[in-house]
Formats: C-alpha cells, sequence, structure tokens
C-alpha cells in the first residue's frame, strides 16, 4: 500500500509530531521514496535572514529529498508561540486554504510522498473558521496518530482516533513516542494501545533528550 501524501497529527501538543514526521521522511527516503514534508501553519518563529523560520518546519526542509523551499513548507509562519488562532490575530494575517492547497500541489509535483504534519492535536484549529479537518477534507489526506507515550495516553488516543473518525477521516496507522521515559509500566501502555488501537502501528520512537530523526527513521516502518 502507498500513500502520496497523508497528514501526521498528534493526541497533543508536545507528543513528538514533528520528530515523528521528520524521522517518516527518512525512512521513506530510505526505501527508495522522493520524501518532503510540509508544516502549512506554524506559529512560533524566529527571525532567519530577515525572513520568519520555524523550529519544527526547518527540521522537515532539513529531512526532505528533494530539499524544498522554506515558503512551500510552511506558507504561515507566524510570530508567537501561541495557538495558530492567536498568533494570526497578532500578526493580523487572514489564513486561507488556497495558498496550502498550492504549495501541497507544489510539493507534490517533485515528490512520491508529502508528509504534512498539522498543530496540536486533531481538534486544535486552524484559525477562527478553519479547522484541520478543513483541510485534510480539501487536500483527501489520510492520518496517521502520534501518541505521545505517558500518564494518560491511552484515553488520549482512543478519544482522537474516535474524533477522526467520526468527522469521516482515513486513519491509517499510529506511532507511539515515547516523551516521558519515566512512564510507569510503558511496555504494559504500548502493548494496550497495540491491543485497542484500531490500525496498524509503524513504529514505536524512543526518548532521546537530542533526537535525531535519521536514527530514529530505523524505528519506523511506513508501508509503501
Amino acid at each position: 500500500m502507498s500513500f502520496p501524501s497523508f497528514y501526521v497529527t498528534g493526541t497533543d501538543t508536545g507528543v513528538g509530531k514533528s520528530v515523528a514526521s521528520a524521522a517518516l521522511l527518512h525512512a521513506l527516503r530510505a526505501r527508495g521514496r522522493r520524501a518532503v514534508g510540509m508544516k502549512p501553519v506554524a506559529s512560533g518563529c524566529e527571525p532567519v535572514d530577515g525572513a520568519w523560520r520555524n523550529e519544527d518546519a526547518l527540521l522537515l526542509q532539513a529531512a526532505s529529498d528533494p530539499r524544498p523551499d522554506y515558503a512551500d513548507i510552511n506558507p504561515f509562519a507566524l510570530r508567537a508561540p501561541v495557538a495558530p488562532e492567536l498568533a494570526l490575530r497578532d500578526d493580523g494575517v487572514e489564513l486561507r486554504l488556497e495558498p496550502l492547497l498550492s504549495a501541497h500541489a507544489r510539493l507534490s509535483s517533485n515528490a512520491d510522498t508529502v508528509v504534512v504534519e498539522g498543530v496540536g492535536g486533531w481538534a486544535a484549529p486552524l484559525s477562527a473558521d478553519l479547522d484541520q479537518l478543513d483541510l485534510v477534507r480539501a487536500l483527501r489526506l489520510p492520518v496517521v496518530l502520534v501518541v505521545g507515550l505517558r500518564l494518560g495516553c491511552i484515553n488520549h488516543a482512543r478519544l482522537s482516533v474516535r474524533a477522526i473518525r467520526d468527522d469521516g477521516v482515513e486513519l491509517i496507522g499510529w506511532i507511539a513516542n515515547e516523551v516521558d521515559p519515566a512512564m510507569a509500566r510503558i511496555d504494559d501502555n504500548f502493548e494496550i494501545l497495540r491491543q485497542r488501537l484500531p490500525v496498524p502501528c509503524w513504529g514505536r520512537l524512543p526518548h532521546a533528550p537530542h533526537p535525531d530523526p535519521a536514527n530514529l527513521a530505523k524505528h519506523l516502518e511506513p508501508p509503501l
């Protein structure tokens, strides 16, 4: 099974969507695919050479081959490290779907797979009048769920799966990420997730203080 593009969401903020997305890019490239990343909306940017840049979007750019223009990877780069809806308001920017669809089309034209990273958890809005669901529907993307292994992850994962499916979106897999190395009975929790989540697990990322997506890629097995 092969997916020309898919959307990476998480059970919450801080579960490692960016690291997982970048590791997926390396895993796909290791299997001979031209794979590029996309972070359509990113809040929390810093000035770099006179332009706003987001750390997560730069991570995806570095993991991509061919290397896309930053403007296509991250069409909406917002300054404040807050919810996108608030950051858009602070910057006086209106979020529109058309620039996102155009950027995705350009990325797709030069790649076999485009890995699109979302914001926060599935229900986190993109703007005052656009949800992530609107973008996923417009691009007709299936979804991959990143589950941060920490206290409460079973509930968060099952609720996220239910929400994604209730929205009529295809969920094709999930990735476990060990965000809390001190989590009690982490292996047992992972096995419960494997048994209860109704889609294949694409891998389990070990905890790393300074994660290297290229090294973590060996722990992932995305379907081709």
